[in-house]
């Protein structure tokens, strides 16, 4: 029996059958869930707020003294500036408003992340800096768009999918003149860095270092060795972030992440 058919109608299969293990792979990236969360924001904002009242800015990177902070989107009005963090997860979603981490479970599995709304007040205070804003002038807004639901009762500037537009209306207080606004638009047009590929590479290299500058930061408190950050594979918590001694298994010295 010649067997060469054979192998050439599997290599040709495979060769089918990688384009689409490509495609899967890349709709289940970590980018293109960031990139289609923020595209139901833009579309309900585009749908639901009129385009007058509400000015929508996406993708802001702006200059700190640290680095640079990112914003997913900021939408300017007479009823004050949203900052928007949005969040493509699925699982239930576990959280508090004070907490400093919250919990994802999907079936068994348990994650833990930053409370987004401790990562969206870096990018207000950035804002109120820029802009000389009070606290009721600007909005704190955390968006979870994708299969997820909420297992524990949220602050009410946390919602899920178009909930958010919801929570703009709502607000009818007038806190900026409409000159302001016009400032604001124009000044964050002025400051922002380029949307592009090198800006959020640059970005994510400088949370990078972050990170590690913040490593080097903690030593070892029973041999002295740098600390690194882990996260924890089971246990009481799994997923939980902590400062584990690099010298391990040597030593098994281990801190909060907080501390």
């Amino acid at each position: 029996m010649n067997s060469v058919p054979f192998v050439t109608q599997v290599v040709g299969a495979l060769w089918f059958l990688l384009p689409l293990a490509v495609l899967a792979a890349f709709f289940k990236s970590p980018w293109f869930k960031g990139v289609a969360g923020e595209a139901v924001i833009n579309l309900s904002a585009w749908l639901f707020l009129d385009h007058q009242e509400y000015r929508l800015i996406r993708d802001v990177t702006l200059p700190t003294a640290d680095g640079t902070t990112q914003i997913d989107h900021v939408i300017v009005s007479a009823y004050g500036v949203f900052v928007i963090e949005t969040k493509n997860m699925k699982g239930w979603i576990f959280g508090q408003l004070h907490q400093r981490q919250w919990t994802q479970k999907i079936f068994k599995h348990t994650n833990r992340f930053q409370n987004p709304l401790r990562q969206n007040y870096k990018h207000v205070k950035a804002l109120q800096d820029l802009f000389g804003l009070d606290d009721d002038q600007i909005h704190s807004l955390v968006v979870f768009v994708g299969d997820s639901k909420f297992k524990t009762p949220m602050p009410e500037n946390v919602t899920y999918g178009g909930g958010y537009i919801r929570y703009i209306k709502s607000k009818r207080r007038l806190m900026l003149l409409p000159s302001k606004v016009e400032a604001i638009e124009q000044e964050i047009a002025n400051y922002r860095l380029p949307s592009s590929l090198a800006t959020r590479r640059a970005h994510v290299q400088q949370v990078r270092d972050s990170v590690a500058k913040r490593e080097s930061e903690h030593t070892c408190t029973k041999c002295g060795s740098p600390m690194v950050m882990r996260k924890s594979a089971g246990g009481r918590n799994p997923g939980q972030l902590f400062w584990g001694c690099s010298s391990f298994p040597k030593c098994r010295h281990t801190a909060s992440f907080d501390s």
